[in-house]
C-alpha cells in the first residue's frame, strides 16, 4: 500500500481521479473493457467530478459495481446511494453497463444477482473511502475478514450512522437506517487496483489507526495494508496524526 498527501481535497482529488483514469484507459487499451467498483459519500464529491470529466474513456466499455447501499431506503432519498451514482457518475459519463443495488423489497435476491455478476471476471479498479470509525464501505467494526461472499448484509453502528448526520444526508439519528448491503472485504481485495480517496480532519483518527496501527477487523479499513496494489490519497488534514515520515507531501 501506498500513502500520498496533498494541499488540499482539490489537489488530492485530481490527483486520485488522474491515476484512476490511466488505470482505466490501460484497462480498455490492453482488453477492451473495465470494471470497476465506485463508492460514495461526501468524500467523493471531488474525486468523482475530476474523473467523470477525464480525457480518453470509453465510458460506455466500462462496466460499474454498486459498493453499498442502504436498506429499505428509496431511491428518491437524498442519501440513496444509487441516485448519488446515477446523478455523479453515471448520468455525467454515458455508462451504460451499471449493477445498483435496489434493497427496498429483497436484498437477499440483490445480493445473489449482483454478487454473480461481480464474481464473474476479474475488476480493474475500487475505488473506496474511509470511515470515521475505520469502516471499508459499510463493514463496520468488528468487520469480517473471512467471508468470501460477494455482498453481506450488516448492521450498521451508531458511529457510522452519525457520520451519515454529520453528512448532511439524514437530519437525525433515528432517520439513519440500521442495516445495509455491503460489499464484502474479501470482495474488495480481489480487485486489482484500489484508489482510496480519504479527505478532511474528520478522517484523521481513522487514517491514523488504518495506516499505521494493527491490521484487525476493529479497523476494517487496515486491510488495505494487505493489498499489494492499494494507494490511499490524503490531503493534510486527513494525514495529521500520520507520523512524520507518512507526511511528506506527494
Amino acid at each position: 500500500m501506498t500513502a500520498k498527501v496533498y494541499a488540499d481535497k482539490n489537489s488530492l482529488a485530481r490527483a486520485a481521479a488522474e491515476r484512476a483514469a490511466r488505470s482505466l484507459r490501460y484497462a480498455l487499451g490492453s482488453q477492451g473493457k473495465a470494471r470497476i467498483i465506485a463508492a460514495t459519500g461526501a468524500s467523493q464529491f471531488e474525486f468523482l467530478g475530476a474523473l467523470s470529466s477525464a480525457p480518453g474513456i470509453d465510458w460506455p466499455q466500462v462496466e460499474m459495481f454498486h459498493l453499498d447501499e442502504y436498506i429499505g431506503l428509496p431511491i428518491t432519498h437524498p442519501a440513496s446511494f444509487r441516485k448519488y451514482l446515477l446523478e455523479r457518475l453515471i448520468y455525467k459519463t454515458g455508462i451504460t453497463r451499471y449493477h445498483l443495488l435496489n434493497a427496498d423489497s429483497d436484498p437477499q435476491t440483490v445480493i445473489r444477482e449482483v454478487g454473480r455478476e461481480l464474481q464473474s471476471e476479474p475488476v480493474d479498479v475500487a475505488f473506496v473511502g474511509i470511515g470515521e470509525n475505520g469502516h471499508l464501505a459499510f463493514n463496520d467494526p468488528p468487520a469480517d475478514f473471512e467471508s468470501q461472499d460477494a455482498y453481506l448484509i450488516v448492521d450498521l453502528d451508531e458511529p457510522c450512522r452519525r457520520q451519515q448526520v454529520g453528512e448532511g444526508w439524514f437530519a437525525s439519528l433515528s432517520e439513519v437506517p440500521k442495516q445495509a448491503i455491503s460489499m464484502s472485504v474479501c470482495q474488495i481485495l480481489k480487485a486489482k487496483e484500489i484508489i482510496a480517496v480519504v479527505p478532511d480532519a474528520r478522517k484523521a483518527q481513522a487514517v491514523g489507526a488504518c495506516l499505521e496501527g494493527e491490521i484487525s477487523p476493529m479497523v476494517p479499513a487496515s486491510i488495505l495494508r494487505r493489498h499489494p496494489n492499494t494507494t490511499v490519497y490524503l490531503d493534510q488534514h486527513s494525514a495529521a496524526l500520520l507520523s512524520p515520515e507518512m507526511r511528506t507531501l506527494a
